[in-house]
């Protein structure tokens, strides 16, 4: 499950880098002298936040692989968040009722020339996918199973780690597989109670 949480936000990033890619908004100017131009403005462009938002999902997939659960918990909450800042971007193109003005600013054209502007609606709908493919993932990495043992068991001292497995056998609790190399390595039988000291 953590897997597919983390190739999901990995997919995400190269959708949100297309998108960064596509045009969104298109400038049509004139200034009375020479020829009408036209120019266009990439996601990039328009929604400087696609491509850091990318390098930030690509951040959280590393991020995830290492590190204790609640970690990767408070992780997994974040990436969520990030998820409503995405679909944002790309609706907020359908939901603003005028493009024209910060159009002819980020093509910096006067808005005095401005002849007119064109909105291109497939950079939003894939950032909008991307949105949905960050919440999954982080859905995901949420929901991925914790493991019996803490990720720095294995660097603790053989007595401690046999200390814990004796305490767990007395609980009726399955003995790691570490555990049970151990109590081999000490002529013990791990299938059975450890009855020392008794």
């Amino acid at each position: 499950m953590k897997r597919i949480g983390q190739l999901l936000l990995l997919v995400a990033a190269g959708v949100l880098w297309l998108a960064s890619r596509m045009t969104w908004v298109q400038v049509r100017s004139f200034d009375g002298l020479g020829q009408p131009e036209t120019a266009t403005l990439n996601g990039a462009a328009w929604s400087t936040a696609l491509v850091p938002l990318a390098l930030i999902l690509l951040a959280a997939v590393l991020k995830s692989t290492v590190g204790p659960r609640w970690q990767l918990r408070l992780l997994a909450l974040v990436v969520g968040a990030l998820s409503a800042v995405i679909a944002y971007l790309a609706i907020s193109l359908w939901v603003v009722p005028d493009v024209a003005v910060r159009a002819a600013g980020l093509a910096e054209v006067p808005v005095a020339d401005l002849v007119g502007t064109q909105r291109y609606y497939w950079g939003a709908v894939v950032t909008l996918i991307a949105a949905v493919l960050t919440l999954a993932g982080a859905v995901l990495l949420m929901r991925s199973p914790v493991k019996d043992e803490s990720d720095h068991d294995k660097y603790e001292a053989p007595a401690r780690r046999r200390e814990v497995a004796r305490r767990r056998a007395a609980a009726g609790q399955e003995m790691s597989e570490r555990t049970m190399w151990d109590a081999l390595d000490e002529g013990r039988d791990p299938t059975k109670p450890d009855t020392e000291g008794r």
